[in-house]
C-alpha cells in the first residue's frame, strides 16, 4: 500500500484549455481565497483507495488516528490470511515524529509495518499519480466558496476515480460513533 498527503485549496489553478480567439480563460473567483483541505490516503493499487480529510493541515494525532484505523485491517488480513500488510510512505514528519514512533511496536504487532522512501524520491510513491489525477482531471480549474465546498468535491473526485479505476473505496470519519 503506498500512503501520502496532499492538499487542495478553494482555489485550484486554471488548467490548460481553449478559447476563443482574442479571449482569455476566466474563471468566477470566490470572496476567500485562503482555505485547504487536507488529505491522507492509503492506496493499494487496482484494489482500494482509503482516505481522510482535515481542515488545514494533518497533524501527528490525526495521522495515528488514522493508521490506527489502517492498524485494525491489517490485523483482520494477518488473523485470515496470515499476511502482513506493508506501507510504503516518505519521511515526512507525520510518519516520523515521537508521537508516532511510539505506535510503531503497537502496529507492527497488528501486522502493520512502513517500508520508508529514500529522501527526495515522491515518484517512488505511487499515490502520487492519483493526487495528480484527481486535481487535473476531478477538481481543476474550479473555486469553492468554503472548505467544506472543496471536501465534498474532493470526495465527488474520490468517487469518480474509484469508479474509474474499478477499486474500492473508503473513508475514515474523524469522531464519528
Amino acid at each position: 500500500m503506498y500512503l501520502d498527503e496532499s492538499g487542495c485549496c478553494l482555489w485550484s489553478p486554471a488548467s490548460y484549455s481553449y478559447s476563443r480567439v482574442g479571449e482569455q480563460k476566466r474563471i468566477e473567483q470566490t470572496d476567500r481565497r485562503n482555505g485547504r483541505i487536507s488529505i491522507l490516503g492509503v492506496w493499494q493499487p487496482d484494489q482500494s483507495f482509503k482516505y481522510a480529510l482535515a481542515c488545514g493541515s494533518f497533524k501527528s494525532e490525526s495521522y495515528i488516528k488514522v493508521i490506527h484505523w489502517i492498524a485494525q485491517q491489517a490485523f483482520e488480513t494477518l488473523r485470515t490470511t496470515g499476511r502482513m500488510t506493508v506501507v510504503v510512505q516518505d519521511n515526512g514528519s507525520l510518519h516520523t515524529s515521537h508521537l508516532t514512533r511510539q505506535q510503531w511496536q503497537r502496529w507492527h504487532s497488528q501486522g502493520l509495518f512502513f517500508f520508508f522512501l529514500p529522501p527526495y524520491c515522491s515518484e517512488m510513491n505511487r499515490i502520487e499519480d492519483e493526487w495528480h489525477q484527481l486535481k487535473t482531471h476531478e477538481i481543476a480549474g474550479r473555486m469553492f466558496e468554503d472548505e467544506y465546498d472543496l471536501a465534498l468535491a474532493i470526495m465527488d473526485g474520490m468517487e469518480a476515480r474509484s469508479l474509474k479505476g474499478g477499486y474500492t473505496l473508503e473513508r475514515f470519519k474523524f469522531n464519528s460513533a
